[in-house]
């Protein structure tokens, strides 16, 4: 039954963070309704809240998944990042 959920898990597809069960963490369009495809910390009112490349939000993340996932180095969560982050809608090609 868990596998099922973590499979069904909204993850930011701009930073990758997990959204949780709730809409507290949902980014805003510009018309102030919640978007459920990123997270509040990537898109504020229709826009991304950061402009950098894929490499340098990897980059600003490694600290956050590594703390989160005390068993991963940092090297390791830069690693999966960089196998992940191709696949999340805002850094396809």
């Amino acid at each position: 039954m868990n596998d099922m959920n973590e499979r069904n898990q909204k993850f930011c597809q701009c930073c990758g963070m997990p959204m949780g069960d709730t809409d507290e963490l949902y980014g805003t369009n510009a018309d102030g309704s919640g978007n459920e495809e990123y997270c509040k910390y990537c898109f504020e009112k229709g826009e991304f809240t950061f402009h950098g490349t894929m490499e340098e939000m990897i980059e600003a993340c490694v600290p956050n998944m590594a703390a989160a996932n005390p068993d991963m180095s940092e090297e390791e969560a830069r690693k999966a990042m960089l196998e992940w982050f191709p696949t999340l809608k805002r850094w396809k090609n």
